[in-house]
Order: structure tokens, then C-alpha cells, then sequence
């Protein structure tokens, strides 16, 4: 590893390496300031300017994509206490080598449609010529923070890395958290924290570790039920988290979240969607409402987000609906 770490990318390869990079970020994204305490480090890249990013922050993971934006030859290196998952949607290359801490170095050309699991504190290491613009989704997991089954021990857990693998139920998650990197419906922001958990089962399902370790405990009860509606009620117009929810219910994020869907049918980011577009079309009767007010007055940061969350719900935008009351 350190004969090729120590040569210079000249674009004549020895070896082929692959993989492709994970990422390095300058994030703009999905942000929420509570749980955005600080970013976690991501892959370096060199030379730096050779790839574009657009991250997203979320409870215990952080996701970047990563788009290759020239053909020069680089390097990109890793190592830190957080778990790191890369899902390489186009990487084909001339030459280069791969490495993940624990495993032999890789020399796969075509590497599209594969997957990388980086355990913590293993170092990850590549170079490459690139022949196709490569993109990627690496997604950074705290696995302290993420929302998973505390029974689960996963902050305990003995990840074992995986180079170029395939793993069709991985794929269908990132491909959810993907969906949400850029969102600007509060919504999107609670149901990612809940991808995020389903994430770090599937990583504990790739150990052969079980991932239900008891029955469904059963839902609210009715003074915890009480209590949650209340509090989204007066809130439409906030941004409310999963943490802030399981508080009021005096419960763990995770059991919340299963104790929630039990009571009420609908996980919470969609009960929370449904209560805000039924306050909008209260709001929309109103003709001296302008669309955009009513927008901030539930929760979206402009008419856009608003009305995409409108139409998933009703069928219909709000201008649309509004006349419809006529």
C-alpha cells in the first residue's frame, strides 16, 4: 500500500485499483442546526478541484454525493472513527488500485453499480486514471448517534470491511437517502434520520448479526399520544425532530419512532406531512393568504417545497386547490 501512496500520479499505473472516492465536504444540503453540530471529516481528495459535492447532514449520518468533473488522474484517502459506505454509480478506469485496511488491494476496471463499506478507524486508500466521470454516494455514519435499536449495541459493533460488493437492499436505502440530499420539505429531514437507522441495519445484516432482538413492544399510550399530537399541532410552523418527539414521549428515538407507527398507521414524517397540508387547505380558504405565506406558516422555507409537498399529498397544487374552493 505505502509503495503506491508514496508514487506520483503520472498516469502510468502499475496496478488497478477499484473503487472510487468518497467525499470530501463543503456542504450545502438538508441541514438541521440541532443535529449539524459538526461535520464529520470525509475522504480527501487530490488533487481537491477534480470532483463536486452537494451534502446532506441528518441524525448520525452525513451524505455526500461525489461527481467526478475531469479525466485527470488522482488519489483519495480516508481513515476515521466514523463508518463509511460508498455506493459508486458509474466507475470505470484505465488503471489505478483500491485499498481498504484488511483486504487486498483491488484492481477491478469496472466497479459501476458496486459498493464499499469502510469500517471505523480502517484506513481506505485509491488511486486512479479515470475513463468514465465517475459518481458515487458516500454516505458517513456516527455510530454513536444513528438511530438504531440501542439493543442492537451497534456502536459496539465489529463492522468488517467490504470492497466492490453488490447488495440490492443496501442499494434500495441509499437510493431513498439519496432522494432526500437537497430537500427542503422539514418532512424529508425526520423520515431520512429513520433511513439512516434502517442503514446501520443493514450494515449489521452484512455481519450475520441478527436485527430484531425483541417482538414489537406496542404503541402509545394515550397520554403519550395526547401529548405528541399537542405538540405537532403548535409546531407545524417549526422544524420538529424525532429527538423532540421522543422527549415528549419520554422514550428512546428508536422505540418512538415503532411506537408511533403502531398508534397512529403512518410513520411520523408523513403524520407530520399530513397535519401541515391539512392546516394549509384550512389556510387556503382564506383568499387574502397569499400561497408563500401560507407556506411559511406550515413549515416549508418557500411556495416550491410547499407545493411539491401539497401535490404528493392531494393530487392537486395549491392555486389549484384554491380554486376549487371558488
Amino acid at each position: 500500500m505505502d509503495r503506491v501512496a508514496d508514487r506520483p500520479i503520472d498516469g502510468g499505473f502499475d496496478h488497478s485499483f477499484d473503487l472510487q472516492p468518497a467525499a470530501n465536504i463543503p456542504g450545502s444540503g438538508a441541514s438541521r442546526p440541532e443535529l449539524a453540530v459538526a461535520e464529520m471529516p470525509t475522504v480527501d481528495f487530490h488533487p481537491a478541484e477534480v470532483v463536486k459535492h452537494q451534502t446532506a447532514h441528518w441524525r448520525g449520518v452525513q451524505a455526500k454525493t461525489v461527481q467526478l468533473i475531469s479525466h485527470e488522474p488522482f488519489e483519495y484517502h480516508f481513515q476515521e472513527q466514523f463508518h463509511l459506505l460508498v455506493a459508486v454509480e458509474q466507475g470505470v478506469r484505465y488503471d489505478g488500485e483500491t485499498f481498504i485496511e484488511g483486504l487486498p488491494v483491488s484492481t477491478m476496471r469496472n466497479y459501476s453499480n458496486r459498493l464499499m463499506l469502510v469500517p471505523a478507524g480502517r484506513r481506505f486508500f485509491g488511486v486512479q486514471k479515470p475513463r468514465l466521470l465517475t459518481r458515487s454516494i458516500c454516505l458517513y455514519i456516527d455510530p454513536q448517534t444513528v438511530l438504531v435499536d440501542p439493543d442492537l449495541r451497534f456502536a459496539e459493533a465489529e463492522l468488517q470491511p467490504r470492497l466492490l460488493f453488490e447488495d440490492a437492499g443496501i442499494w434500495a436505502t441509499v437510493r431513498k437517502l439519496q432522494a432526500q440530499i437537497g430537500s427542503l420539505d422539514p418532512s424529508d429531514h425526520m423520515y431520512a434520520d429513520v433511513l439512516g437507522g434502517l442503514l446501520a441495519h443493514e450494515l449489521l445484516r452484512l455481519q450475520d448479526r441478527p436485527t430484531s432482538t425483541r417482538a414489537d413492544p406496542g404503541g402509545l399510550a394515550p397520554w403519550q399520544r395526547k401529548r405528541v399530537m399537542e405538540f405537532i399541532r403548535e409546531r407545524l410552523a417549526e422544524d420538529v425532530t424525532i429527538d423532540a418527539l421522543a422527549d415528549v414521549a419520554r422514550l428512546s428515538p428508536f422505540h418512538f419512532v415503532r411506537a408511533f407507527k403502531q398508534s397512529f398507521g403512518d410513520p411520523p414524517h408523513r403524520y407530520l406531512m399530513a397535519r401541515r397540508i391539512e392546516r394549509a387547505q384550512a389556510l387556503l380558504a382564506d383568499p387574502g393568504r397569499s400561497v408563500t405565506e401560507i407556506a411559511m406558516n406550515v413549515g416549508y422555507a418557500g411556495p416550491s417545497a410547499f407545493s411539491a409537498a401539497f401535490r404528493r399529498m392531494t393530487g392537486c397544487t395549491p392555486r389549484d386547490y384554491r380554486r376549487s374552493l371558488e
